[in-house]
């Protein structure tokens, strides 16, 4: 069944740790295929997530546990432990250090995905929004790592790769042994070698990193404008 916007309304929840939209019909009861939930990150953008609804809770103030939503009570889960709702001080950035934010999505994972790339020195800024094709949401961050290291000409410079991907930094830099994706991951850390002072740096998505939520916004934006286009 396609959900159109005068179907249902956006209501305020929490997914995980992270403040969201929920679907809710005009009944007051939340939309349920396949026993998920929908929810968006921003009212403003048109990429959404089917989420299992046990993962989603009330906002309650930050020192009380949440309460399970509707939907999560209908499924029986525990709830978790509320967290300070504190977005993340960006790191300090240096006039001499690249910065640069990547991030990638996909619309099915597998399915129709792209990529983000925010890069940033002194003053020069420069973004990427790039479609990828049929994906997966891990191959699309890492292929946003990828394209940020192709993209860079000087190999001198502190170059700091901010992304929110557990999955990257653990193949990356925390040895982790890939068992998919091996040929991509070699093809990053050999470009890794390249650059005298390269770190790369996990950093909480959706928590007010203007850097972190640009390259979602390019990522999502690329999906979009293929959409788009194949009307």
């Amino acid at each position: 069944m396609e959900l159109k916007p005068e179907d249902y309304n956006w209501v305020r929840k929490r997914f995980k740790k992270n403040k969201v939209w929920m679907a809710f019909g005009k009944d007051g009861n939340p939309f349920i295929q396949k026993n998920k939930v929908l929810i968006k990150y921003q009212l403003d953008q048109k990429h959404e997530y089917w989420v299992k609804p046990e993962s989603v809770y009330e906002i309650q103030p930050e020192d009380q546990k949440y309460e399970k939503s509707p939907a999560a009570q209908k499924f029986g889960r525990r709830p978790v432990k509320a967290e300070k709702n504190k977005p993340e001080i960006p790191p300090d950035e240096k006039k001499n250090v690249i910065t640069i934010y990547t991030d990638g999505a996909s619309s099915g994972n597998p399915g129709p995905s792209g990529i983000g790339v925010f890069m940033r020195y002194g003053n020069h800024k420069r973004e990427i929004s790039r479609y990828i094709g049929n994906s997966t949401n891990n191959i699309a961050e890492l292929t946003a790592i990828e394209t940020a290291l192709l993209e860079l000409k000087r190999t001198d410079l502190p170059i700091r790769i901010y992304t929110d991907s557990s999955y990257a930094c653990g193949l990356l830099i925390n040895g982790w042994k890939a068992k998919k994706n091996i040929s991509l991951v070699n093809s990053i850390k050999k470009l890794m070698t390249k650059f005298k002072d390269l770190k790369i740096i996990k950093v909480k998505g959706h928590s007010g990193i203007s850097g972190n939520e640009k390259a979602d916004q390019l990522a999502t934006a690329a999906i979009t404008s293929q959409k788009d286009s194949s009307c």
